[in-house]
């Protein structure tokens, strides 16, 4: 058994979701792994060496501490597992797939009349980025959504061009026609902060207004609706399972509650 995956160590371990790194004596990052079961994920490393797989009996032979985080679902540890490799490059991991193959949400605060819009990479810009999301799906939902209850412009450009009259998306309920100078600074801001509230996970009054609306629906019979509603429900609760939010300064902050155990060498 290596002489960190003691008995009493892994004692403390949880039968909980979440990511553990390897270190080895210098400090250096070996290994991240992700574990619906982390304790048990944990305890196959302490199999003898000629249980284990070549490559994993080489990497617990330079095994000096592991740390584990505790996350509250398989999917937040998914995408935990990805920023960290991202961040170390362990010499022991298959690299998960880039970036590019997983949409983040930016909503583009450094404008004057921002904007959200759907992205494959993150940029030094300003802007605030939130994701990767692994369901694409998912997230234009919830971004529909949004621009329901707090349109803001998709028209492109940095810079808003003034017109005399509003466009196809102000007709529809889709956008507030700053262009148009339908609505001043303030007012569009605080659909702005709207948008931030709920891409940060304080999202219980959209989620509130949707389940009283579900059950308005239901009451009137209206079963088509309420299963409309009920879907969008479900869409932005799996969207809004948030694990990491970024900042345009490239400062990540860890949107989940995380619980530590270090084996501490």
């Amino acid at each position: 058994m290596p002489i960190v995956l003691t008995a009493a160590f892994l004692a403390d371990v949880p039968h909980a979701p979440g990511v553990y790194l390897m270190r080895d004596a210098s400090g250096v990052v070996l290994y991240v792994g992700k574990a619906r079961d982390l304790r048990r994920r944990l305890a196959a490393y302490a199999r003898p060496p000629e249980r284990l797989p070549a490559k994993t009996a080489h990497l617990v032979a330079r095994l000096a501490s592991v740390e584990t985080l505790v996350t509250n679902t398989e999917k937040e540890a998914l995408l935990l597992e990805g920023s960290l490799i991202k961040k170390f490059r362990p010499r022991y991991n298959i690299v998960l797939r880039d970036d590019k193959n997983y949409p983040y949400i930016k909503v583009t605060v450094q404008e004057e009349w921002p904007r959200l819009v759907v992205c494959r990479r993150r940029s030094n810009d300003g802007a605030r980025y939130f994701g990767p999301y692994t369901s694409a799906s998912a997230m234009r939902q919830t971004l529909d959504l949004l621009a329901r209850q707090f349109p803001l412009r998709r028209c492109r450009g940095a810079v808003l061009r003034a017109r005399k009259r509003p466009c196809l998306d102000f007709q529809i309920g889709r956008c507030l026609a700053p262009c148009a100078g339908l609505i001043d600074r303030t007012a569009y801001q605080a659909n702005v902060e709207g948008v931030l509230r709920i891409l940060e996970g304080r999202h219980g009054e959209i989620v509130a207004r949707l389940e009283a609306e579900m059950q308005a629906a239901a009451e009137a019979l209206e079963f088509e609706r309420a299963a409309a509603l009920r879907d969008r429900l479900a869409a932005i609760r799996r969207t809004l399972e948030q694990q990491v939010v970024i900042s345009g300064r490239r400062r990540d902050v860890d949107a989940v509650a995380l619980v530590r155990r270090d084996s501490g060498a």
